[in-house]
């Protein structure tokens, strides 16, 4: 901790004579010049882009193979209601619906059916309750012990819809009109700690997330839950290549699995012409 001391009021008011120069001084100041000036010579934002480590989009190649999962049906999509805001997600009422339980239950045997976690793999689910339970579920049915459970606090969280929310499910398709025409239109806002955020704010979590994952392992397999599928679309659509205004083309049904492939991507959801390609996300114009 730098601590800055001052000379007290009451300090001797006499004239001492001409001190000799403190030569140790006098090299500090001169070292903290020259460091001030080498400094200086850096590009800000250069360094800032080293500091960060992000990922580059779409990837040459990844160092771990991934299997992304939407959560099943929640309790609010189960009233039709759309329900985005952070501060509810670890309630009950944010949990899978009997409905969910089954299509959870159905996508972690699909996951045992494509091998996934054969030779052992990490769960990474977001925290929200719905998408933890889901992981819960998955570890269960693949023989995989809960300390390989991560739980993720906020790069995962369900994509927040501004004044959308509370709105019932089948005005998303709004939010999507918006997104068609530019990754960087947000929702519009609201007073009660709803995020509103655009495309382009959720490709830069996930991206976070992915920074992380391809850094903190190494050929292994992760498994990534959302408890939406806005966060999963921008994702593989940003994996890919793919025109990030489009993501909404590529949409998750509760408790669909995914391997991150282009493959992967279902035929009726294949962009119809090299239009839909972004090989600098999020700037696809």
């Amino acid at each position: 901790m730098l601590t800055i001391t001052t000379a007290s009021a009451s300090a001797s008011a006499s004239i001492s004579p001409p001190a000799t120069p403190n030569l140790q001084l006098i090299n500090r100041r001169h070292l903290l010049l020259l460091t001030s000036l080498s400094l200086s010579s850096f590009s800000v934002s250069d360094s800032v882009a080293t500091a960060r480590g992000l990922l580059q989009m779409p990837p040459p190649r990844l160092t771990n193979r991934y299997f992304l999962v939407r959560a099943g049906e929640s309790q609010y999509e189960s009233l039709g209601i759309i329900n985005t805001n952070p501060v509810a997600k670890t309630s009950v009422d944010s949990g899978l619906s009997d409905k969910g339980k089954k299509q959870t239950l159905k996508s972690a045997l699909e996951l045992k059916a494509m091998g996934a976690c054969e030779r052992n793999c990490w769960i990474w689910p977001s925290i929200t309750q719905r998408a933890y339970q889901a992981a819960e579920i998955i570890a269960a049915v693949n023989g995989v012990s809960r300390s390989y459970i991560v739980p993720e606090y906020s790069f995962l969280d369900a994509r927040g819809l501004g004044a959308y929310e509370g709105k019932e499910l089948e005005a998303i398709s709004q939010v999507y009109e918006s997104d068609s025409i530019s990754s960087t239109i947000k929702p519009p806002p609201i007073d009660d700690g709803t995020p509103n955020e655009s495309v382009a704010d959720v490709f830069v979590r996930v991206t976070q997330l992915m920074s992380i994952l391809e850094t903190q392992y190494s050929e292994d397999t992760v498994i990534i839950v959302s408890p939406d599928s806005d966060n999963l679309t921008i994702l593989q659509a940003g994996l890919v290549g793919l025109d990030l205004r489009r993501h909404s083309e590529l949409s998750f049904g509760p408790g669909e699995v995914r391997y991150v492939d282009p493959s992967s991507i279902p035929t009726y959801k294949q962009p119809a012409s090299a239009v839909y390609k972004c090989l600098n996300p999020p700037n696809c114009n």
